[in-house]
């Protein structure tokens, strides 16, 4: 009796896989909620505001991304975020006043931007699917892509749903 011989049709495709995964921030991410500085957690007055900040430890966001956020309708003035944002620097690897989805989508972006993807050049590339994934990081990748990959695709190696062909 003959053993079948099993061939792995998608090693043998020669199609290579970006996992965006690979470029996801491990820079920890922490909200700094303005309203913990604002009289009643609703009012900016200047001087029970800079009290606030000047007895905050702002060591805490060591090496850490900040996104900077007001869970009230308060009428923040810009001149608080530079008090904030003078506190912060020289603990803060990154800040930004911003949810913390947008600051980490941001990190995400941006170490995304700085990879070397020169190993996809001339390649049949497959962007991997994930539900963690936001969709903007695969516009991204598309833009990035697109101009020197042979073919890219969606989805698993094995079953790839087609985005562009040269």
């Amino acid at each position: 009796m003959d053993t079948p011989i099993f061939i792995n049709k998608a090693a043998a495709s020669g199609i290579i896989a970006l996992d965006l995964l690979k470029y996801k921030p491990t820079m920890e991410v922490v909200e700094l909620d303005i309203k913990e500085h604002l009289f009643m957690e609703i009012i900016v007055k200047e001087k029970e505001f800079k009290e606030s900040i000047a007895n905050t430890d702002f060591s805490i966001y060591k090496d850490k991304a900040v996104a900077i956020i007001c869970s009230t309708d308060a009428i923040i003035p810009p001149w608080a975020f530079m008090i904030l944002m003078e506190k912060l620097q020289p603990y803060a690897a990154y800040t930004d006043i911003n949810s913390f989805d947008t600051v980490l989508l941001d990190l995400w972006k941006q170490k995304l931007l700085s990879a070397d993807l020169e190993q996809y050049h001339d390649q049949k590339v497959v962007v991997k699917a994930g539900p963690d994934i936001a969709p903007a990081l695969y516009l991204l990748a598309t833009s990035l892509l697109k101009p020197f990959v042979k073919s890219l695709m969606y989805g698993e190696i094995g079953l790839p749903k087609v985005i562009f062909k040269k």
